[in-house]
């Protein structure tokens, strides 16, 4: 048990991260709304990767791999869990209202054009299909909230607090969507690099399995933190997606 400030160093004991029981049709959903085949487009998205790429930054799986943790750690990856906890919470509540107001948020917190497009397309593309396939049939307060609020994408979606939403309404535990939101989201990065370095599938694995530790202590990080804890400090990564978007040759969008 961590009885002191959890930061971002602290390593979580794999096997108490869990709190909750997944039944079988969160779990399915879960599977579904993160799997590659969801048509969010997140294959045309590499994170500033390409630019890292580009000018020498990531050559090997090692040097990914070291890219991924900080990104992880310190960047768009821990400041996303702490939104998607912050929507989930939010949403479990029936407060529209904070909801709405993380929309914004997480929206105003992306450092480059792109990023912005990357979170906000996925996230409103994310939605369109929930709610044409995977309406909620309860009548709970999440459930009636993203009735509501599911609608609504006149400034778009970022992407970690329309998962909050969703998950939320289908009663997806929270400390599961955390995790698999952390997974896809390295994963789609590493999915990139195999294109674009490029690595072998095996290296790509290597590297995704590497992360297991790092993504369970981001979200055990994530669901003690509250909106005051988000913060970045992976200026690289920042400064390559703001150079991407200049780069004469590209295969990715952000």
């Amino acid at each position: 048990m961590i009885t002191g400030p959890v930061t971002a160093t602290t390593i979580m004991p794999t096997n108490t991260l869990m709190t909750e029981a997944v039944t079988l049709p969160a779990l399915y959903r879960l599977l579904a709304f993160l799997s590659p085949s969801f048509p969010v487009g997140a294959f045309t998205y590499s994170h500033g990767l390409e630019q890292a790429i580009e000018d020498g930054t990531v050559k090997t799986a090692e040097d990914l791999s070291r890219w991924l943790e900080d990104i992880l750690r310190h960047g768009a990856g821990r400041s996303d869990a702490i939104l998607l906890k912050a929507s989930y919470d939010a949403t479990t509540r029936g407060d529209e209202g904070s909801v709405a107001e993380l929309q914004e948020l997480a929206l105003a917190l992306q450092p480059s054009k792109e990023r912005h497009l990357e979170t906000s397309a996925q996230g409103t593309a994310f939605l369109a299909a929930v709610r044409q396939s995977w309406r909620p049939d309860s009548s709970s307060p999440a459930a009636d909230l993203f009735r509501r609020r599911a609608e609504d994408t006149g400034q778009g979606w970022p992407y970690p607090v329309a998962l909050g939403l969703v998950a939320a309404a289908h009663e997806i535990p929270e400390d599961a969507a955390l995790v698999a939101y952390l997974h896809a989201f390295a994963g789609n990065i590493v999915s990139a690099a195999i294109r674009a370095v490029p690595l072998g599938q095996s290296n790509g694995q290597t590297v995704l399995a590497s992360l297991e530790p790092i993504i369970f202590e981001v979200a055990a990080v994530a669901k003690q933190a509250s909106l005051e804890d988000i913060g970045s400090s992976t200026f690289l990564a920042d400064i390559a997606s703001m150079a991407h978007e200049t780069q004469y040759s590209r295969l990715f969008r952000s």
